[in-house]
């Protein structure tokens, strides 16, 4: 089958291309815009139609079956002949399976979330030729993954939707993209949604920018429009972390607009804390409860539209969600409007 892909050098001037380099000569394209790993949203339609216009996207293993997740790989390959990548989630269920999998599938970049991987891990990605992108929502495992080997950080603040840390991107930002944002490709993500916003985030030394919740809202992500009908009523307050109760069970904490389904998750918290207690469980299959809740929640959202009980998973840039439109028209308007936030700030300092 042919592929079209879309060119949108007409909104990129020579400042924005001159700050996108690094990045697009990491991730091997135009554009080193990141659409981010959503599961249930980043299929290969999504995925595909990102990376035909000159961005970047990454297939969400989340707790897929490697059976499915290849087939998802595969499935997008066929529709795009660019560069992406596969996202594993190292604290979902399947994930170890996932990882053995992983130096067969036709990919040639990796991004580990939701948690830490091991240094063994790193290594099962980087010997099968795979290029490795971390997660680092705190300076200690920016430089845990940058010791394990790591080709790239991604630096992600709190504003962030699903998977979180606790420290927001503006201090993420001095503490670690500008103490290593010179050794080391640094993205960054949590709360960008525009623009202007990538065209700073370029100037104080990233390499590129993730976005995931305005990628939501577009015509090609084939999410419930229930889904992103509650993206387009939601205020950036809306999108809450869910807390963690006890030391005894840690959990990840996962960013989503409140409804009847956080209120579902507390319940299971104490539930899960009160088995810890009586020695009916363990804290690994505590952990793995609590995942399985989360990735059943979100396909009931996001394929079901399942508004009340599902997991509706979003960064606080939700606040800024006012229409729906086609990837091509996302991927043009923050460029062209990155580029002119460049020719303004160089006319301040000239």
């Amino acid at each position: 089958m042919s592929i079209t892909t879309i060119d949108h050098d007409g909104s990129v001037n020579a400042n924005l291309r001159k700050m996108m380099k690094r990045g697009s000569e990491f991730l091997n394209v135009k554009y080193p815009i990141i659409c981010g790993a959503m599961t249930w949203v980043s299929d290969p339609k999504l995925v595909s139609m990102v990376c035909n216009n000159g961005c970047f996207a990454c297939i969400a293993g989340g707790n897929a079956p490697v059976g499915v997740l290849r087939a998802q790989v595969e499935e997008t390959r066929t529709l795009t002949d660019k560069p992406f990548a596969v996202n594993l989630v190292t604290v979902a269920p399947a994930y170890q399976e996932q990882l053995a999998a992983l130096p067969d599938m036709p990919v040639d970049y990796v991004f580990f979330a939701g948690s830490i991987p091991k240094e063994k891990e790193v290594a099962i990605a980087r010997d099968a030729g795979k290029k490795t992108i971390c997660f680092a929502s705190t300076l200690s495992i920016a430089e845990r993954m940058i010791r394990f080997g790591a080709d790239a950080i991604m630096l992600e603040g709190s504003e962030a939707g699903g998977h979180i840390g606790h420290v927001s991107a503006m201090v993420l930002i001095q503490q670690l993209l500008f103490k290593f944002g010179e050794q080391i490709p640094v993205f960054v993500a949590g709360g960008i949604a525009t623009g202007k916003m990538m065209a700073h985030a370029l100037l104080m030394g990233a390499a590129g920018v993730q976005i995931g919740t305005r990628f939501v809202m577009t015509e090609e992500c084939s999410a419930h429009a229930k889904f992103k009908d509650a993206f387009l009523h939601a205020n950036a307050r809306d999108a809450i972390a869910t807390p963690q109760f006890d030391s005894r069970l840690p959990v990840v904490a996962v960013r989503a607009l409140k409804n009847k389904g956080h209120d579902t998750f507390a319940k299971l918290q104490l539930d899960l804390i009160r088995k810890l207690e009586e020695g009916t469980i363990h804290r690994q299959e505590a952990q793995m409860e609590v995942e399985k809740f989360w990735m059943g929640a979100l396909r009931r959202a996001v394929v079901e539209g399942d508004i009340e009980t599902g997991s509706l998973m979003a960064g606080q840039s939700v606040g800024l969600m006012d229409r729906i439109v086609p990837v091509r028209t996302l991927i043009d308007e923050l460029l062209s409007d990155a580029s002119a936030e460049l020719d303004q700030v160089k006319a301040k300092l000239s």
